[in-house]
């Protein structure tokens, strides 16, 4: 399915799809922005980001005291995705089996029976994206070529190159 033919959900999942990592930005205490690259263990139909986690790690305190996070991902000079939402945490055994692949062991050496691990669920309210992939990106510079050309501002086409998308 191209993105012409896409929800503006089903296009930011299959951008969201593109990742395996990403930057989980956090509150602490008090109130200064904390940024880390996690392994994306499972993006969801609805956009929700998974991650794995030790239960006693300073996000996992800093998520506890405030929900409100950030999922930033990026690739190169082409992808860029942001997602604004809620985080929880929780030790779901049959959750964690389903996304346990054995990369992790590096973390948990004990395997997906540490008493230790948990997941991260971000329940994304808000997604943008900028997408300057293939075709796009040949879009995007004829544009932006066009635009300097004139001393003008690029015209980004909203919903194929950048969008905004409520979840």
């Amino acid at each position: 399915m191209n993105t012409a033919q896409m929800t503006p959900v089903e296009h930011l999942r299959s951008l969201l799809g593109k990742f395996d990592t990403a930057m989980l930005v956090t509150q602490t205490s008090f109130g200064e922005m904390r940024a880390r690259p996690m392994a994306v263990a499972k993006v969801d139909d609805d956009c929700r980001v998974w991650f794995l986690s030790s239960l006693g790690s300073g996000k996992v305190e800093e998520i506890d005291g405030e929900a409100q996070v950030n999922v930033v991902c990026q690739r190169a000079h082409e992808l860029y995705v942001s997602l604004s939402g809620k985080a929880s945490v929780t030790q779901n055994h049959a959750k964690i089996d389903e996304l346990w692949n054995d990369s992790y062991k590096v973390w948990f050496p004990s395997g997906k029976q540490d008493p230790d691990i948990a997941l991260i669920s971000v329940q994304p309210e808000e997604g943008e994206y900028w997408d300057h992939e293939g075709f796009n990106k040949i879009k995007y510079l004829f544009e932006a070529a066009r635009a300097l050309a004139k001393g003008e501002r690029p015209e980004v086409k909203e919903g194929e190159q950048h969008g905004k998308v409520a979840l």
